[in-house]
């Protein structure tokens, strides 16, 4: 029976509701009906239309089931109806395939991510970068995996990540069922964060790039790519990520998104690092025997463990405390030992201003392990924590010796090889400490010259200079280890520092971020600032940021004037 004519007046249309339960037996051979879904409510949006394309099988007919809700009046409007009434016809099994074209399309959900291509020298920085980017996919053109492999044969630094890098592809290269060409699945090898894919250049790109930019570079090939896929991907944003300045300065000048690899940064700004220190808003009197007292107060959600507090105000008693314990609301104050006090002095120092004895308390806690210092130069961390390692090491007998050791780099120029032993070479590194040895040595004022060469000896014989590259794999108990010159730590040195520590050991971290000499090292990416950052709130570790220079009025005024 031939088929009538398709309806072409809204007459025509059929109601939903007839159709709820209806069916339709199709011809013998294959055809794509397209149906239009139409949503009579003018208030919701009367010209949004969704297209459905049905794929049906020769043998399968089709079953449509459309749920109407909130009373709207939806119609279909059919394309080549079928010659019998639907509401005759029987129902059948279907062998229906529907795929709905929403407004959302693949390509729009694609674009929602970035692309982020790297340089060389992040993988090099951090070989754990290809998980740091989220939802977002990563591409790494060919030159990258060329430069990978040319620096990866040394002990240094950058060919450990280099040889890091490479292994960590090749595993995600071996996952079963990965395929180059579609693009490895970052969370395949257990890196849950990171859901993207990471992409490699199989095909050479077109592109064009000024002649001022000579093609064989390295970074200019990168450059390239980055346009190349810039083009290609549109509308999809692609961003080149890069440590080198240069590079993504010509980066922004040919038009290109370019970005610094931010997730070494531990803080944006350093202004923002956690001083230690809280001022409480109102005066509170702590109990005169010593012991520990409750503080309620809404400030109370601001604090952490082992936070130091402290109320001045002229006309009331000041209040000086540690936090202990928070329950809520209510903080657990503990009272702080007033080392400003002669008669508590440690080994003849006094403390001078509210930092450094808020430092001292730190210093001579048995249960604090871990204590981080900061401050411009001349505040007293050195002569503090030698202070306290030697009267805790000679006097109370808690540490057996105090090893000390710093970044050993350099103003200036290197001076070249230095001949000796591990404690020679180290010795032209360690003026600060004979400094501050020699100010020790001569607050006892009693003792003559054999007394003062005896204790002399005796305190060198307590004290161990040790090299941080022969740091790998010891374990050191019931030591006092002093980390000085941090800020040039990374933060991966700094971790290898902080996990040889054994039973009954503290380490003392000082620095002063202000101060790096470290070429690649800024105050938000410095080993020192993930450690303030990373140990804040800990039972076992405090920080005190110390404010303001002791050491004479000329190197204050140069600390805030050059």
């Amino acid at each position: 029976m031939p088929l009538p004519p398709a309806p072409s007046k809204p007459a025509d249309r059929v109601a939903v509701s007839a159709l709820l339960t209806s069916t339709q037996p199709l011809a013998r051979t294959k055809r794509k009906v397209q149906v239009a879904v139409v949503n009579a409510n003018a208030n919701a949006n009367a010209n949004a239309n969704a297209d459905v394309d049905v794929d049906v099988d020769t043998v399968g007919t089709l079953s449509t089931h459309i749920l109407n809700t909130q009373d709207t009046r939806d119609t279909i409007e059919r394309v080549n109806p079928p010659t019998v009434p639907v509401s005759q016809q029987p129902p059948a099994k279907t062998a229906t395939r529907i795929r709905k074209v929403t407004a959302t399309s693949t390509a729009t959900k694609k674009g929602a991510t970035k692309l982020f291509v790297l340089d060389t020298n992040v993988l090099l920085h951090d070989p754990m970068s290809l998980f740091r980017f989220e939802e977002h996919d990563i591409y790494l053109p060919m030159i990258v995996l060329e430069e990978l492999d040319g620096h990866k044969k040394g002990m240094t630094e950058v060919a450990r990540n280099a040889r890091q890098t490479s292994r960590t592809l090749d595993a995600l290269a071996g996952v079963h069922g990965a395929d180059i060409a579609l693009g490895f699945q970052l969370n395949s090898t257990g890196h849950l964060a990171a859901k993207g894919k990471l992409l490699f250049q199989t095909q050479a790109l077109n592109f064009n790039l000024p002649s001022s930019l000579p093609q064989g570079k390295a970074d200019n090939q990168i450059l390239g790519v980055v346009e190349a896929l810039r083009q290609t991907m549109t509308p999809r944003q692609v961003v080149l990520v890069s440590k080198d300045i240069n590079m993504r300065v010509k980066a922004r000048a040919l038009g290109l998104a370019a970005e610094d690899y931010q997730n070494d940064k531990a803080l944006e700004d350093g202004d923002l690092l956690y001083s230690g220190m809280h001022p409480l808003p109102v005066p509170w009197v702590l109990d005169k025997s010593g012991k520990n007292t409750e503080f309620t107060h809404p400030v109370v959600a601001d604090l952490l463990i082992n936070q130091l507090v402290y109320f001045e105000t002229i006309g009331e008693p000041s209040l000086y405390a540690q936090v202990a314990e928070i329950r809520g609301k209510t903080a657990v104050l503990k009272p702080l030992r007033d080392f400003s006090n002669p008669k508590n002095a440690v080994w003849g120092v006094n403390t001078r201003n509210r930092e450094q004895n808020f430092a001292m308390n730190l210093l001579m806690n048995p249960e604090i392990d871990f204590v981080t210092l900061t401050g411009t130069a001349g505040s007293g961390k050195t002569l503090m924590a030698l202070a306290a390692g030697l009267s805790q090491v000679l006097d109370e007998r808690r540490y057996t010796e105090i090893i000390m050791t710093r970044a050993t780099v350099s103003v200036g120029e290197d001076i070249g090889f230095l001949p000796g032993t591990e404690e020679e070479k180290m010795n032209p590194w360690m003026g600060a400490l004979d400094d501050n040895l020699e100010f020790l040595s001569k607050t006892d004022t009693t003792a003559g010259e054999w007394g003062k060469a005896a204790t002399n000896e005796l305190i060198r014989s307590r004290i161990k200079i040790k090299s941080m590259n022969f740091m790998r794999g010891r374990t050191l108990m019931n030591k006092y280890l002093i980390i000085d010159e941090a800020q040039n730590l990374t933060p991966k040195q700094m971790k290898t520092l902080i996990t040889r520590a054994g039973p009954g050991t503290k380490i003392i971290c000082m620095g002063n971020l202000a101060q790096i000499d470290t070429p690649y090292l800024t105050e938000g990416s410095s080993g020192l600032t993930f450690a303030v950052d990373r140990f804040k709130g800990w039972a076992h570790g405090g920080h005190i940021t110390l404010a303001r220079g002791e050491r004479s009025r000329l190197a204050d005024f140069a600390s805030e004037m050059l």
